[in-house]
């Protein structure tokens, strides 16, 4: 075990000052160059530039893998030189490479596994500030010390005896394993979700969520047994919660239920256009709790999952993205209905995201108060871009192919009859006198 360097400052600093630093400053840039260039050629094999990714990210010195690979040589070359050589130079630098990694770990997971959380930035300050705290008094030689004197204080918990450095070396074993689950599930999530679309998307985002939810379990209760709690006090924890969510928390336990029987079965995926409870849009994101669906307006809807599980859902994207839309258009009784057909039809094929396949259909649909009542139906693949443009644009065709062959568009029409001094009733305008019977105006309406 090496001397702590504060039981003689002198010989440390006498280390420094002698010809052999030299040496070990050649050996430890060599150990720098060398670390780069064979990062730098795994990044170039493996072709990896993604800044999600921990170990390369988009610079060499931006990943984790600098420092792990630099790390590991620093500690051959000091493991060769400490036969020839009296150490200085590496008597610091392992400390500081060790605080390194263990910064650059724990800032690029939590920023893969968080990209947009807000309160990653702080923990990572508190990452930064506790490893150069470490590196300080692990070189200084106070580290031993400062353990010793934590593990004096200390006190009784039931059957298990606690103290200062017990509860800190438990927060720093749960710390790492937490990094280290969220840092496997980070990579299964990038695997699983590199390329996957439509329906393998949802279900592999539940899979991605369901591991790191396992992992991050499995690291809690590791942590607890380090700590030296015994994890059978947490039975009566386990079911005290149990009995909460069975009657406090229905709702929330059926939502992620709901959640991942969804993901599961893939009724429905991101990407749908669906209609529930009288709102329709294409699904966002599908979270554990809640489905986001945006509509073509731009307004998003948070619906429960257990909505989506026990209400009826128009799923218009499930099996065939051709949605049928439809237009009415009245003309007068005395209009050719074969030409009316025709230019209804060749109206509707005006607009280019109208199919001609299946070809729009015209069908006289009613005999109405005013007129001949005209169905136009057409069929489109794309109702993500919404019908009310559409709508237009053919109605504004049908118009102007009417006005183009003098087909008039019958206004709506009201008879008026108005008894006048106990006479029989007569039909007349609003124009007229009330005491001068009309035999049959028509007035607009």
């Amino acid at each position: 075990m090496d001397k702590p360097m504060l039981d003689d400052v002198g010989l440390w600093l006498q280390a420094f000052l002698s010809p052999t630093v030299l040496v070990e400053l050649a050996t430890l840039v060599g150990c720098v160059a060398l670390a780069w260039a064979l990062v730098s050629l795994l990044q170039r094999g493996l072709h990896r530039g993604d800044p999600r990714s921990i170990l390369f990210g988009v610079r060499i010195v931006d990943g984790a893998l600098f420092p792990l690979v630099l790390l590991g040589l620093a500690y051959v070359a000091r493991t060769l030189l400490h036969h020839w050589l009296p150490l200085a130079v590496f008597k610091v630098a392992i400390p500081v490479l060790v605080a390194l990694v263990v910064i650059r770990i724990g800032v690029k997971v939590l920023q893969v596994a968080y990209p947009q959380a807000a309160w990653v930035r702080p923990i990572e300050r508190s990452i930064s500030w506790l490893a150069w705290l470490g590196m300080v008094l692990w070189v200084t030689g106070l580290l031993p010390l400062v353990l010793d004197e934590l593990d004096q204080i200390h006190w009784k918990v039931g059957g298990t005896t606690l103290s200062v450095r017990t509860m800190i070396e438990g927060a720093l074993t749960a710390a790492a394993v937490l990094l280290v689950a969220l840092w496997i599930s980070a990579a299964i999530e990038s695997r699983l979700l590199r390329s996957a679309t439509g329906a393998e998307l949802s279900l592999r985002k539940a899979v991605s969520n369901a591991v790191r939810a396992l992992l991050i379990f499995v690291g809690l209760i590791m942590a607890l047994s380090a700590v030296g709690i015994d994890l059978t006090a947490l039975s009566v924890l386990g079911g005290a919660v149990g009995v909460g969510i069975g009657f406090g928390l229905q709702k929330l336990a059926s939502n992620y239920v709901s959640g991942f029987v969804i993901l599961a079965e893939r009724s429905m995926r991101i990407g749908d256009n669906v209609r529930v409870d009288n709102f329709e849009g294409r699904i966002t994101n599908i979270n554990a709790r809640y489905t986001v669906v945006r509509s073509s307006t731009g307004r998003e809807s948070i619906v429960p999952n257990e909505m989506l599980i026990t209400q009826r859902v128009e799923n218009l994207s499930l099996a065939d993205p051709r949605v049928w839309l439809s237009t009415v258009v009245s003309v007068a009784y005395e209009s050719d209905v074969d030409l009316v057909t025709r230019l209804l039809a060749d109206a509707a094929l005006a607009s280019t995201r109208v199919l001609r396949e299946p070809a729009p259909s015209v069908a006289l649909s009613a005999f109405g108060a005013d007129g001949l009542e005209f169905t136009v139906g057409f069929w489109i693949a794309d109702p993500e871009n919404g019908a009310l443009g559409l709508r237009s644009e053919i109605n504004c065709a049908i118009l102007s192919a009417l006005r183009a062959h003098r087909i008039e568009i019958p206004y709506p029409q009201r008879v008026m009859h108005v008894q006048v001094d106990g006479a029989l009733p007569a039909a007349m305008s609003p124009s007229t006198s009330p005491a001068t019977p009309a035999s049959a105006p028509v007035a607009p309406a």
